[in-house]
């Protein structure tokens, strides 16, 4: 039996981690056993120390790093031992700690770039290495479009239609997406579970607007206007619309369903969103990052308290 490819990526309800997993598994085509993991930013090392892969097995990790010393030191004997570690990331976050010499494994390979998204970079790198290895891949090679779709809406260019309906999909399935990714063909054909989950995603988004507008809020912080609300999923389309009627602006969007917060910014706004999610232990891109604060839920547990208290009394 062949060592097993194992891949943990970022998601499982993100587009490109999604996406750039299963380019890995679709660059394999069955020629090895594949174990593959999804994990969060919180998530991740945890899930990276609990791999004990076997000798001549590969770890692929991909839009996701990890940020605990003991993971580096886990993974550097996973690697001392014989394991080919991959590692493609485009976070800047990732780039600068592994700028810095903060990072301490010796990798078979990897791709650190903001150039593209990590599916994008993924399939380039698995691409050219086909062609070194003198062979053809069909799974892979038919996965481009899906590839650039997911490059699309992570960038936040939004030129390639369907790619922001191909994200709400995946964010709609979780689990379930990585295994219809193996199944699109070229022309990304939605299964009928991703059919199914577009059109109830359409409704969810509708309610989220709602939920948004009627929490709103603005203040200025210099010359930015900061906005802020509670929305019920799918941050980034409500904060694209805002964007396009707000100048100059900052939304940070605290996702209900996530319970997770996310920063937007318009188009002519300039703040690295990336170094504000860093400050409050998250991460991302400048255009597009997130993080978790734990407190937001304590106070609105407090608010709620003291609004049903005064009516018990």
């Amino acid at each position: 039996m062949p060592a097993t490819v194992h891949v943990v990526s970022h998601g499982p309800h993100c587009l490109d981690g999604v996406t750039a997993a299963a380019a890995v598994a679709r660059y394999q085509d069955g020629r090895r056993p594949l174990d593959v993991r999804f994990a969060s930013n919180s998530e991740v090392d945890a899930v990276l120390r609990s791999l004990e892969p076997a000798p001549g097995s590969e770890l692929w990790v991909t839009d996701i790093s990890w940020r605990e010393p003991a993971t580096d030191v886990h993974l550097a004997r996973l690697a001392a031992a014989g394991l080919q570690i991959f590692w493609i990331d485009h976070h800047r976050t990732a780039l600068e700690r592994f700028g810095a010499g903060l990072v301490k494994v010796a990798f078979a390979d990897r791709v650190l770039s903001e150039e593209f998204s990590a599916a994008r970079l993924t399939w380039n790198f698995l691409t050219h290495r086909i062609a070194s290895e003198g062979r053809s891949a069909p799974a892979l090679a038919a996965f481009e479009r899906v590839v650039l779709m997911a490059d699309d809406n992570d960038r936040w260019l939004h030129q390639i239609p369907g790619s922001r309906e191909l994200a709400w999909v995946v964010s709609a399935l979780g689990p379930d997406a990585y295994d219809d990714f193996m199944q699109l063909d070229a022309r990304v054909t939605y299964t009928p579970r991703m059919a199914a989950a577009r059109a109830r995603v359409e409704a969810e988004i509708a309610r989220s607007f709602a939920v948004a507008e009627a929490s709103r809020t603005e203040r200025k912080v210099g010359d930015v206007t900061l906005v802020s609300a509670i929305c019920a999923g799918h941050p980034s389309e409500v904060a694209d619309a805002w964007g396009k009627k707000t100048r100059n602006a900052v939304f940070a969007l605290y996702d209900a369903k996530s319970l997770a917060v996310s920063l937007r910014r318009s188009p002519d706004c300039a703040v690295d969103l990336s170094r504000l999610a860093g400050t409050l232990g998250g991460g991302g891109h400048a255009a597009a990052a997130g993080c978790e604060v734990p407190d937001l839920r304590r106070v609105l547990a407090e608010d709620l308290a003291t609004r049903i208290a005064d009516k018990l009394r």
